[in-house]
């Protein structure tokens, strides 16, 4: 994809978000693989603590953990607009190279309302704890900083919509800079019995504009997307999930990103619990 294709599409993701962030009140989460604590507009502490079983860890879909479960956590604080939190899952980077067994993610941000959209202004970093690569493999670390920015807004009562913004100036393993945008949309019910279900989804499309990113993955570029329902009961929330990508179309990443299947269709159960 060449610059004035990106340049465009970055515009369009603008426009939309601009677009969704006029049209209507309220907020919900949607779907969120690195979860950050809810806008408060009042001026009080809040902290939560989570902890979540995990068939496959999925980031963008391509798989974490080699396909296998793993086991998540997360703390989060927040005092009226601000937030901040760390989120830690298991990892199985050994296909690709990496002896890394753990993902430690610190976050912080502003989560604005203006009218009727709750915006989410915000930092990541992405550590791996002994990422330290196999012998005769020298490559930068796989840690790196991203800045985000989104709006979520509810056309109609119980339902979600929102796009998010994503910027690393220095990708992982040193491939230069990468956007990442994402829409999503969902749906809250009332309630079956104990259980609340919400259904939601996410698209996604993660493009580079150093060739690093390409000979590192065997893509410049790729779309990815998941659909799924939540049910939450109390303080607990069990999810299905489908996810599915485009990266696995080429030859070549089959043997880079995608490598043991890690990019193809599948289904994620998770089961999260929140406190308090």
């Amino acid at each position: 994809m060449n610059i004035k294709s990106r340049l465009a599409l970055i515009t369009a993701a603008a426009l939309m978000a601009a677009a969704v962030a006029a049209s209507s009140d309220a907020r919900a989460d949607g779907y969120e693989v690195v979860k950050s604590a809810p806008a408060e507009e009042s001026r009080k502490f809040t902290y939560s603590f989570t902890l979540t079983g995990t068939s496959d860890y999925v980031f963008r879909g391509i798989s974490q953990t080699d396909n296998d479960p793993t086991v998540q956590g997360s703390i989060d604080i927040g005092y009226g607009i601000f937030y901040a939190g760390v989120w830690s899952s298991g990892l199985d980077l050994e296909a690709v190279g990496s002896p890394a067994q753990v993902e430690i993610d610190y976050y912080a941000g502003l989560k604005p309302v203006w009218g009727p959209a709750t915006f989410d202004f915000g930092i990541l970093y992405y550590s791996y704890p002994g990422q330290n690569w196999n012998p005769g493999i020298d490559l930068p670390g796989i840690g790196y900083w991203e800045l985000k920015a989104g709006a979520t807004v509810a056309p109609v009562t119980n339902m979600t919509v929102g796009g998010t913004v994503y910027y690393a100036w220095d990708y992982s393993v040193g491939t230069g800079p990468v956007w990442t945008l994402e829409g999503n949309a969902g749906y809250t019910f009332h309630a079956v019995g104990p259980f609340t279900p919400t259904v939601n989804a996410v698209v996604g499309y993660q493009t580079a504009e150093d060739n690093a990113f390409l000979v590192a993955n065997g893509f410049d570029n790729y779309w990815y997307w998941n659909a799924g329902l939540s049910l939450g009961v109390e303080k607990l929330t069990f999810d299905f999930r489908y996810w599915d990508t485009d990266g696995a179309s080429n030859p070549l990443s089959d043997t880079l990103t995608c490598i043991n299947s890690h990019c193809d269709e599948r289904f994620v159960f998770s089961a999260k619990v929140t406190l308090p």
